[in-house]
């Protein structure tokens, strides 16, 4: 039986339709996975159901009536809770005052918060998620993946029925997944029912009991995941098949652009050495912990460094900032694009230029607005960057567009030695493909690349040459040819060895 019912929903913004006549339905205790590429409309669908969006046309059922919330808390009232990809927690706070955030119980008529009540519903709701947690612990200094089983605690306390996941796998390791997927089950025995989005096909399979693919702000199908494939559901997707999920061009290696040697910095970057070439992709693989972000922050100069020497083009260089790399033709992809990598209120322009705003000025110090627009407009072809106008704001686009335009900036700036950490995170399978192509396209031009990924099928599929990191130190090195899931657990398993030795 459908617990919500969607039915010719659209929903259109200046000079785009996100959602056209789309169809969904969700049963009582399913989880039910939704896909599509950046811009297909699925976060426009879930933002309508939340009550943050009005659609244009058609209508929702929810329970077998009519439902139009106005606003988010209608729609919670109703039992509809949303877990964004970036948690709405406030790291200050304990777990109980997140949960209970702006609705605390009291205990008499004089308002004061009726603190014992609250810490034991909130034991009561992480006893019934089957977790340990220290309730006492600022969630900021909690795991991402226990951040999250407050996030769907504080979703479960208002008693929601419908529970709307979007990209709940994306930081956390392999280990926490399952446990999230124990906990999803157990909430879907109990009647909950999910809907899912993700952009992790190889996930579908294990949680999900249907999946409804979008495209271009259409319904496109849905489909029993039991009965459908991968490939069926990105020919959907993205309306062709795609043979070669890691196109990777090769390129014979020029000269060396870059050397580390000795790296170390802090307590998770402890000996790290490396050289990359012109025209190479230089994968660094390893678990989540093993210290790789933290190299990259180490080599631009965003992390101090305790020691270690770094060449460039041969010449030992002192890099104290993000700046000194700029200048050396260093540029970052950082991991987390919304925080790091982007001014998200500011347009696509003012983001794609920022590295280059000095050589856009005149003498005077005034920008050359035409020079800026022409400079912007070229990196959109080129990227094939999907927006209204250079002016609309970052925010706006979509998850693939906004690290495009994470791209455009170092594009601009036309940087000779690329990192690229987790590139494809939260982007889908089309999108990845451009990505990829893109990279090939860097190093046809003689640029050097270090990339850096969790999924072990992307840096195999894309690295020329790859190094092994564990606990901040390098524990192999393989070339494209050697490169298997295999053997790169086996030499993490190998410096684990080598550690446990070394403290005894």
């Amino acid at each position: 039986m459908a617990i919500l019912s969607v039915r010719g929903l659209s929903k259109q913004f200046p000079g785009v339709i996100a959602l056209n006549q789309v169809d969904f339905e969700l049963e009582e205790g399913e989880v039910h996975a939704l896909v599509g590429e950046n811009g297909a409309g699925k976060s426009t669908l879930i933002k309508i159901l939340a009550g943050v969006y009005m659609p244009d046309a058609g209508e929702i059922s929810l329970r077998g009536e009519r439902f139009s919330p106005k606003n988010p808390k209608e729609s919670l009232d109703q039992g509809i809770s949303v877990i964004h990809q970036e948690l709405q927690l406030v790291p200050a706070l304990n777990a109980v005052e997140n949960i209970f955030l702006g609705r605390h119980p009291v205990k008499n008529k004089l308002g004061f918060v009726d603190w014992k009540d609250m810490r034991r519903a909130a034991e009561e709701l992480v006893a019934k998620l089957g977790i340990s947690l220290d309730l006492k612990v600022p969630v900021g200094r909690l795991s991402v993946a226990l951040q999250q089983m407050v996030a769907i605690a504080k979703a479960l306390s208002y008693d929601a029925e419908i529970l709307i996941m979007d990209e709940p796998t994306s930081t956390l390791t392999d280990e926490e997944i399952d446990n999230l997927f124990d906990l999803l089950r157990t909430l879907r025995s109990v009647g909950v029912s999910i809907i899912y989005v993700s952009h992790r096909l190889n996930e579908l399979k294990e949680i999900a009991d249907r999946v409804t693919v979008l495209r271009d702000g259409q319904y496109i199908g849905t489909r029993d995941v039991q009965e459908t494939n991968i490939d069926e559901i990105i020919h959907m997707m993205v309306g062709r098949s795609i043979e070669d999920k890691y196109p990777r061009v090769r390129t014979e290696p020029g000269k060396e652009l870059l050397r580390v040697e000795g790296l170390a910095s802090g307590r998770r970057v402890r000996d790290v050495s490396f050289s990359v070439h012109a025209g190479e992709i230089l994968g660094i693989a390893g678990l989540v912990g093993a210290g790789r972000t933290e190299t990259a922050r180490a080599i631009v100069g965003a992390d101090e460094r305790d020691r270690g020497t770094i060449y460039v083009h041969g010449r030992e260089v002192r890099i104290n900032s993000p700046v000194d790399a700029v200048n050396l033709g260093i540029g970052l992809i950082p991991e987390d694009r919304k925080h790091q990598g982007l001014v998200l209120e500011m347009s696509v322009k003012g983001n794609s230029t920022l590295p280059i705003l000095s050589d856009l000025c005149s003498r005077w110090g005034f920008i050359d607005h035409p020079r800026e627009t022409d400079e912007v407009e070229g990196l959109v072809r080129s990227l094939d960057i999907r927006t209204p106008s250079i002016d609309r704001h970052v925010e706006d686009l979509s998850g693939g567009n906004q690290q495009k335009v994470v791209l455009a900036k170092w594009f601009a700036k036309r940087c000779d030695v690329l990192i690229f950490d987790e590139p494809t995170r939260g982007v889908d399978v089309g999108a990845k493909i451009e990505i990829y192509n893109l990279m090939n396209e860097l190093t046809r031009q003689g640029k050097a690349i270090i990339m850096i990924s969790s999924e072990m099928p992307e840096i195999i599929g894309m690295s020329d040459r790859m190094i092994v990191m564990h606990d901040g130190v390098v524990v192999g090195e393989l070339t494209a040819e050697e490169a298997t899931q295999e053997k790169i657990l086996s030499l993490i398993v190998e410096g684990e060895k080598g550690e446990r030795r070394d403290e005894r």
